[in-house]
Formats: structure tokens, C-alpha cells, sequence
């Protein structure tokens, strides 16, 4: 998986590539522990192929988290993923776009 950053002041933008799986669920966990001073907040899921339970679990830590400073908005996403965000109710917890 491809993760792409681009910050303007409290705005954070994070392109996904790729799968996010059990394999890459780590790298973005890493990426979203450091949103001090973020208080927008959007993912661009246009190129993601696939997502875990292990890549919801950073989503949805990343929404806690944005919750208390600010807005998380989902952007992009194909149809295959927001089925998997309806199935698993993540729909009702997410803004998606």
C-alpha cells in the first residue's frame, strides 16, 4: 500500500493505495497516531482496492480521536468498500463522501 500526505495547516489529506490489510494496517496506524494540531482530517480512498477488518480498526481509531479536535471525512471510496463500511455498520460511524 501507497500512503500520500499532504498537510496545509490543520488540514491533513492521506491518499490510500492499494490494500489495506493486516500487512499494511500497521503503516497507517502509525501515520494517524500523530494528528496533534489536525482538525480536518480526509481520506481519499479513490485508488484502495481492499480493506480488512485490520485497516477498519485504524479508521476507526482515527475517527475517536478526530472526534474530540476536529472532523474525519472519507472521499472516493469504490462501491466494493463502502458495501464493506454498510455491512459493518462503519457507514453510521463515518462521514463518507
Amino acid at each position: 500500500m501507497t500512503i500520500q500526505k499532504k498537510q496545509d495547516g490543520g488540514k491533513l489529506a492521506i491518499a490510500l493505495e492499494g490494500r489495506l490489510d493486516t500487512t499494511t494496517a500497521p503503516e497507517l496506524e502509525a501515520e494517524v497516531k500523530e494528528l496533534g494540531g489536525v482538525t480536518e482530517l480526509v481520506f481519499d480512498m479513490a485508488s484502495l482496492e481492499y480493506i480488512s477488518s485490520a485497516g477498519l480498526r485504524v479508521l476507526l481509531a482515527a475517527q475517536k480521536t478526530m472526534n474530540k479536535q476536529g472532523s474525519m471525512l472519507i472521499r472516493g471510496a469504490s462501491e466494493d468498500i463502502k458495501d464493506i463500511f454498510d455491512v459493518t455498520g462503519f457507514s453510521d460511524i463515518l462521514t463518507i463522501e
